[in-house]
C-alpha cells in the first residue's frame, strides 16, 4: 500500500508542473498585451499592468497571483456547485468519468405501496425506488469536509476490490479519502484494489447512520443490516451474490449489473468491474447481457436474494446499503 501512495504522488507530481507552466504561460500573455491606458482592463476584467511596470506592477503581482489561483481552484470544483458534497473535482488530471449504459433495464417506480413491492419485486427482480424517503439531513452529514471533521481520525478497514475479498487493510478515514481515494486504474486486478465498503464499526459510526432512514420495506424474517461506502471514479466490485438487500446512493453515481440466480455471467473474479465493461461487456449478444442501470443520487436499487450483481462508480461516489439477512 506505501508503494501505492508514492505511485499516486508521483501521479500528481506529474500533472501539477503542466498545470502551472499553463496557467504561468497564460498569465505572461496578459502581461504582454498592450493597453490603449494606463490601468484599464480587458473584456475579461483583468487588469492590464501598464508598459514600464514599474513598483505599480510589481506590486499587484501578488494580488494578481492570488485571482488566478482561486479562478484555478473553482474552475476544478464540480459545476454544480455544491450538489457535490465536495467530492468530486474537475479540471487537468481528471479522467472523465465512465458513461452511463444507453437504455436502463430495471424498472423505476415511485410512490410504490408495500403490497406492489411484495406482489412483483421481492422476490422476482429489481426495481429502483424513488421518493420513499427524505435523507437530506444524511446527505448533509456525508460531505467530505463533514466526515473528515467527524471520523478523520477513525480506523476503517479496506477491502479487497474482487468477488471474494479476503485482503483486508486499516487504515485511517482520512489517509483513505486523501491518499487511496483515486480513479481505478484499468489496468489493476482486483486483489490490488483497496475499496471502503463495510466491516464499519457501528458504534464509532453511530452518530452518522441514526440519521439515515432506510427503505420501508422489510422481508419476513429478515433483519436490515446497514453498510456504508465511498470510492473512487471507475471502482466497484466485480460479479458476486447473496441475500436480498437496498442500496442508495448519497452522492455521485453508480451503475448496475444484474443477472437472476439462474444465469451465471461470465467473468473472472480477480478482474474490476471496469476491466469487465471494457473486455467482455461489449463482447457480449444482446440476449446475453445483464440488467442494467445507472442509480442517482437521492435513488434506491432493490435486489432480491440471490441475485448476481456487479457495482461500477461512474463518479466518486459516496452509498450505503441495507442488507435483509
Amino acid at each position: 500500500m506505501r508503494g501505492r501512495k508514492l505511485e499516486i504522488v508521483n501521479q500528481i507530481n506529474e500533472v501539477e508542473p503542466q498545470s502551472e507552466a499553463a496557467c504561468h504561460s497564460a498569465k505572461s500573455a496578459r502581461f504582454r498585451e498592450p493597453s490603449q491606458r494606463r490601468g484599464c482592463c480587458h473584456n475579461d476584467g483583468i487588469p492590464v499592468v501598464p508598459r514600464g511596470g514599474g513598483l505599480m506592477a510589481v506590486g499587484m503581482l501578488p494580488l494578481l497571483l492570488l485571482v488566478l489561483w482561486l479562478l484555478m481552484a473553482s474552475a476544478r470544483r464540480d459545476p454544480a456547485g455544491d450538489n457535490d458534497g465536495g467530492w468530486q473535482w474537475w479540471g487537468p488530471g481528471v479522467p472523465a468519468a465512465v458513461a452511463e449504459e444507453e437504455h436502463c433495464t430495471v424498472e423505476r417506480r415511485t410512490d410504490l405501496s408495500y403490497a406492489e413491492f411484495v406482489q412483483h419485486y421481492a422476490f422476482s427482480r429489481p426495481v429502483i425506488l424513488q421518493g420513499l424517503t427524505d435523507n437530506s439531513r444524511f446527505r448533509a452529514l456525508c460531505s467530505r469536509e463533514k466526515l473528515l471533521a467527524s471520523f478523520g481520525d477513525n480506523v476503517v478497514r479496506l477491502s479487497t476490490a474482487n468477488t471474494y475479498s479476503y485482503q483486508k487493510v486499516d487504515v485511517l478515514f482520512q489517509e483513505y479519502v486523501e491518499q487511496l481515494l483515486y480513479p481505478q486504474d484499468p489496468t489493476s486486478l482486483g486483489n490490488d484494489t483497496l475499496y471502503f465498503f463495510g466491516d464499519n464499526n457501528f458504534t464509532e459510526w453511530a452518530s452518522l447512520f441514526q440519521h439515515y432512514t432506510p427503505p420501508p420495506f422489510v422481508l419476513l424474517g429478515t433483519t436490515p443490516a446497514y453498510s456504508f461506502g465511498i470510492a473512487g471514479t471507475g471502482s466497484g466490485v466485480p460479479f458476486h451474490w447473496h441475500g436480498p438487500g437496498f442500496s442508495e446512493v448519497i452522492y455521485g453515481r453508480k451503475r448496475w449489473f444484474l443477472y437472476p440466480p439462474e444465469k451465471t455471467p461470465e467473468f473472472h473474479p480477480n478482474k474490476t468491474t471496469l476491466a469487465w465493461l471494457q473486455d467482455t461487456y461489449l463482447a457480449l449478444t444482446p440476449s446475453a447481457r445483464p440488467l442494467e442501470c445507472t442509480i442517482q443520487a437521492g435513488e434506491v436499487l432493490y435486489f432480491p436474494d440471490r441475485w448476481w450483481h456487479a457495482t461500477l462508480n461512474l463518479d466518486t461516489s459516496v452509498f450505503i446499503s441495507t442488507f435483509l439477512s
